[in-house]
């Protein structure tokens, strides 16, 4: 199994610095989200193909799960990032490294290589679930529950995104705030669902192993603490406060922030 994850860990950093010196040539780090997901389908993937004497149904299943996921969502970002341009995260984060002369080295060391450290964390569930499952590896209850969560949080994700980009595409919604859908019960329906489908590969990988579920459980952890305190609803709160003023204000009173819950009325 060690060799196996050293690998994909190999193959990622490659990949990494090759994206490194595009993203330098470009001026432009922001295509490194549709890596986020498209990465952890790959290493998913290589996981299935070095299984000791073949993988499992179990197996099968997790690796299914990871690169559906990742696929869309790479997809997905990749687009965005070709119709909108720089992402203002990114070019937040680094103004200050392009005014001092220092873009190549800040988005090695501060987005490339701890994103790929962070992938890789993230993705330990699927990897080391696929890995530990070879055949026969039956899918057991416990893992049909875990892809019933995935269900779940793969229909909120794709679903919302769908939705937000159906608004967006409207000229006439510019400066409004989508309350609409899905988006009437949370104001992050693609976060929850990352969150949903995460851990439900997790639990998936629990029937490989609760040993494999302990190990890896960091993963989903770490990811939901991103989602919900760090990168993602609490930095994109404070720029949404700013772009849409008293509109999100509003939204945010009615809406629950994560969790689908009804609207207050």
């Amino acid at each position: 199994m060690f060799e196996a994850l050293a690998l994909n860990a190999a193959v990622v950093l490659v990949l990494v610095l090759i994206q490194w010196r595009i993203s330098v040539k470009i001026d432009d780090v922001s295509f490194i989200d549709a890596f986020w997901g498209a990465g952890m389908a790959l290493v998913a993937f290589m996981s299935w193909l070095h299984v000791p004497g073949g993988p499992g149904d179990l197996g099968t299943l997790i690796m299914g799960m990871t690169v559906a996921w990742g696929l869309r969502l790479g997809v997905y970002l990749f687009r965005r990032w070709r119709r909108e341009g720089e992402d203002w995260r990114y070019r937040h984060m680094l103004k200050g490294a392009r005014e001092q002369g220092r873009f190549a080295q800040a988005t090695l060391t501060r987005v490339w290589l701890m994103q790929a450290g962070l992938l890789l964390l993230v993705s330990s569930p699927a990897q080391v679930g696929i890995l530990a499952s070879p055949a026969p590896a039956p899918i057991t209850p416990l893992a049909w529950g875990g892809f019933a969560l995935w269900c779940l949080g793969v229909f909120f994700e794709w679903v919302g995104d769908w939705q937000l980009s159906r608004f967006r595409a409207d000229p006439s919604n510019k400066g409004y705030v989508l309350d609409t859908g899905l988006w009437r019960y949370t104001r992050h329906p693609n976060y929850f669902g990352d969150f949903c489908a995460w851990w439900g590969i997790w639990l998936t990988c629990a029937a490989a192993g609760w040993e494999y579920a302990a190990a890896t459980v960091i993963g989903p952890l770490f990811l939901s603490f991103t989602l919900m305190r760090w990168s993602g609803v609490t930095l994109l709160e404070k720029n949404l406060h700013k772009t849409k003023g008293n509109k999100y204000a509003v939204y945010m009173r009615k809406t629950s922030t994560f969790f689908p819950m009804p609207p207050v009325v």
